[in-house]
């Protein structure tokens, strides 16, 4: 049976786990606009690296016996509307549209860090494994969008 903290825990991982959906979606469509770009190559490895934190939270809102979320709901929505009008105007906006993306993701997991409700093995997880990697992809996306 599930404690009061594991749900609160498991509500929080959800909402990141739409966030990394949502993510996942976005970067799928950029994609497109970038075939032929040496470009496509470093956003398919932050794709990759989004499909492993989906894979990552589910399994740890499945590990604390909840069901995990399977759309990325309301944020999605936004952000693959918002990416499709970025795509519109160009590459450089794209990749700033990314950035944006992955700055709220920062902030979801520094929340989540400083959540009460936030069990401490989900902390090191965000800490040690998303974070870092969000942060990384931050730096990326700026670096592509210097060079467009």
């Amino acid at each position: 049976m599930k404690t009061a903290n594991e749900d609160k825990c498991i509500q929080v991982c959800n909402s990141l786990l739409r966030g990394e959906l949502s993510a996942v979606e976005t970067y799928g469509q950029t994609i497109k606009k970038f075939e032929g770009d040496p470009a496509a190559a470093t956003l398919r490895d932050i794709l990759a690296e989004h499909e492993q934190t989906v894979a990552l939270l589910r399994e740890n809102v499945l590990h604390m016996g909840g069901e995990p979320s399977t759309d990325s709901g309301a944020w999605g929505t936004f952000a693959s509307a918002t990416q499709g009008v970025a795509k519109v105007f160009g590459e450089s906006s794209a990749l700033q549209n990314l950035r944006r993306g992955e700055e709220h993701g920062l902030q979801e997991y520094t929340e989540a860090l400083a959540n009460d409700d936030v069990m401490p093995e989900c902390k090191e997880m965000i800490s040690r494994e998303l974070l870092p990697r969000t942060q990384n992809h931050i730096l990326t996306l700026e670096s592509l969008t210097a060079a467009h």
